[in-house]
């Protein structure tokens, strides 16, 4: 199997998206950054195959991906089912918000971003 993660052929695509982040993912990024989630690091606009994961901590295998107004439109939902499934594979865990959850309540979806690391802690063998 060839190599999946940060292929080279992603890199320019990945930094325009790292340059362009939205505004929620800012946010998100602002409290996820440096460790601050429970000691983890996270990565943003991170490739796995041919796809970009917004935010991914190795570790944990854990994917967050925060939809704005263009996973609503036309085969956007059907094809993001798709692209969480093939991630799967790898046995990646994906957290998804909107937009509007982070802007309305920033502490609750770190709240849950809490509990799934807790319980992907407790699922490790060490």
């Amino acid at each position: 199997m060839g190599r999946i993660y940060n292929r080279q052929t992603g890199n320019i695509r990945r930094r325009q998206l790292r340059n362009e982040m939205t505004k929620a993912e800012a946010i998100l990024w602002s409290k996820l950054r440096r460790r601050q989630m429970k000691g983890y690091k996270f990565r943003r606009q991170f490739g796995i195959e041919n796809y970009v994961i917004d935010f991914y901590c190795p570790e944990l295998k854990l994917a967050i991906e925060v939809d704005g107004d263009r996973h609503f439109i036309g085969n956007a939902p059907a094809d993001d089912i798709i692209r969480q499934k093939d991630i799967e594979e790898y046995g990646i865990i994906f957290l998804r918000f909107q937009n509007d959850e982070i802007y309305r309540n920033l502490n609750g979806v770190l709240f849950t971003i809490e509990e799934k690391i807790k319980k992907l802690e407790g699922n490790r063998s060490y």
